[in-house]
């Protein structure tokens, strides 16, 4: 990773600021993004405390076109070259699909889908320049539908699809596309899940502590992208379910439902 350049996009926390740190702390020079300029200016100085000199912050929305389209001429002002696109930025929701205003589907659907589907068109070229890599954070949900969370289950299948029909279409351009998908991890995104009419839940319904953390997803994810490694699949967890789905898919919907029906305050019937 050195000297190399990387943007992750939803770079000021969770496992988008963790892999800043990781990949910087390899010696790449990091470009974050994030719709708070607020947000940013805190990350970096979190990154620049824990010895991550090259950080560059730009504020962009990733499910505008424009922003995407402007976020990468300022990285190619800045450092003349991209090699690595982290698509990270990403939102959930917990609703029942009979419940869900269809704004609030909509509105995961740009962020995660359509804001992965901006910024690679917008930087592929340059990265099939230096034959780098895409890497996209899809999740267990983008494996095995999850019960509550269709917006969010429909938004990482397409981002997988998407990417693997990239990754055949790039064979001869010898550029490496990741996909990662984690189980549960311990980020703020539960906190932030949307509610039907879209407002935020507030509060997680998992026990944060018990999770696997961003910076051991970042570590995996750095590791994997210098092997240039197809898949990634995080947490004991999330392998078990993508096994059973497998070979025993009802076994999987009735273990699936009965987890999260005994979440606290689920919309599930138990």
């Amino acid at each position: 990773m050195k000297d190399k350049v990387v943007i992750v996009t939803g770079g000021s926390s969770g496992i988008g600021e963790a892999c800043a740190e990781s990949f910087a702390k390899a010696g790449a020079k990091v470009v974050i993004t994030g719709r708070s300029d607020e947000k940013l200016a805190e990350a970096k100085k979190t990154l620049i405390q824990k010895g991550c000199d090259t950080i560059l912050t730009i504020s962009g929305d990733v499910s505008s076109e424009e922003d995407c389209n402007n976020t990468i001429i300022k990285v190619l002002d800045t450092y003349g070259k991209i090699d690595v696109l982290i698509n990270n930025a990403g939102i959930s929701m917990r609703s029942l699909f009979d419940d869900i205003e269809i704004d609030v589907f909509k509105q995961v659907m740009n962020v995660n889908f359509y804001g992965a589907l901006y910024m690679t068109k917008s930087c592929l070229s340059h990265i099939k320049k230096t034959k780098g890599s895409i890497i996209g954070i899809s999740s267990i949900a983008g494996k095995k539908g999850l019960p509550a969370r269709t917006a969010y289950s429909a938004s990482k299948f397409a981002m997988e699809g998407f990417l693997q029909a990239l990754r055949i279409e790039l064979i001869h351009d010898e550029v490496h596309v990741l996909v990662v998908s984690p189980g549960f991890v311990k980020t703020n995104i539960r906190n932030t899940a949307l509610k039907s009419d879209g407002s935020q839940q507030g509060q997680s319904p998992k026990n944060e502590d018990k999770l696997m953390t961003a910076e051991e997803v970042a570590e995996a994810v750095l590791i994997a992208t210098v092997k240039r490694k197809r898949d990634l699949i995080l947490t004991t967890q999330g392998k078990t379910l993508v096994q059973v789905n497998k070979f025993a898919p009802s076994l999987a919907d009735k273990q699936v439902y009965k987890h999260f029906a005994n979440e606290p305050d689920s919309p599930l019937k138990k």
